[in-house]
């Protein structure tokens, strides 16, 4: 009866806090992932909990996770099925930051200069945004983001310096970044190509690169299809390359056109067989 009236009276004290609100606490538990605090009001079982990357953007993990710290931390979820209540250390840190990211909608255009290039993406440091206290910039492109077309570097898109103008995304709470898209300010070639394409349609293009279950061919600029192994040609084909080469110049027919997922299926077959 303890334990059930504890997660009835747990939830109802959850069901008073709302995501942006600030709650202080006491560690009382800590794991390789995330410490567990009592918070202020209800001091008989760990409501709160402070993950890894919601710790701190400046201090590791192991130095401020300490049984017995008073904490405070802003709300970013309640759980009140499982009573619990996730919090970030790093908010309360980065009042500035955290306000300023806080404050921005999806769509929202941004601009600022790219101030390095990752493995991972680009950081870019945003004209009317603070400094982040670890990362070279606030903004943050993943590399899908950068462009419509497939790409082999993001040196391929943007250079270090180079002023850009980007949607944002979302506020990114495990890094404090805003994430960004590029792409999104620019006209989308695929749709714009297959918008005039009908099923039945031939079309000539290169083959960019084979795969276990087909060729791609690019029919358009920034544009690919798909011929899938079945379409490649009139007998059975075990693999691509045992008919198609990448560089290979091919005149392929319009199968299907899927505007929602940006995929166009091909066929050589079709085209051998009329």
């Amino acid at each position: 009866m303890g334990d059930v009236s504890a997660g009835q009276d747990g939830r109802k004290f959850l069901a008073a806090i709302c995501v942006g609100d600030v709650c202080h606490g006491t560690v009382v538990a800590v794991s390789r992932s995330e410490m567990s605090v009592t918070l202020d009001g209800f001091p008989a079982h760990p409501l709160g909990s402070v993950g890894t990357l919601d710790c701190s953007w400046r201090r590791r993990f192991d130095d401020v996770a300490v049984v017995g710290r008073r904490i405070a931390g802003e709300v970013l979820a309640v759980d009140l099925d499982a009573g619990r209540v996730r919090l970030s250390m790093a908010a309360t840190e980065n009042p500035e930051l955290w306000g300023f990211l806080k404050r921005l909608g999806p769509g929202e255009l941004l601009t600022g200069t790219v101030v390095a290039i990752e493995p991972f993406g680009v950081f870019v440091a945003l004209d009317d945004g603070p400094d982040h206290p670890v990362h070279p910039g606030v903004g943050f492109i993943t590399y899908p983001e950068l462009s419509w077309t497939r790409i082999e570097a993001a040196s391929d898109v943007v250079g270090i310096g180079q002023r850009v103008s980007c949607e944002f995304l979302q506020f990114d709470t495990w890094n404090g970044e805003a994430r960004l898209s590029l792409r999104a300010t620019r006209a989308d070639p695929f749709l714009e190509f297959a918008d005039g394409l009908a099923v039945g349609d031939r079309l000539s293009g290169r083959v960019t690169r084979l795969v276990p279950f087909g060729a791609f061919v690019r029919v358009a600029d920034g544009v690919e299809g798909l011929v899938q192994l079945s379409e490649l040609g009139p007998a059975p084909v075990a693999a691509p390359e045992d008919v198609v080469q990448v560089g290979d110049q091919l005149t392929v027919v319009v199968l299907d056109v899927d505007r929602e997922r940006r995929r166009i299926s091909l066929s050589r077959q079709v085209l051998r067989q009329a």
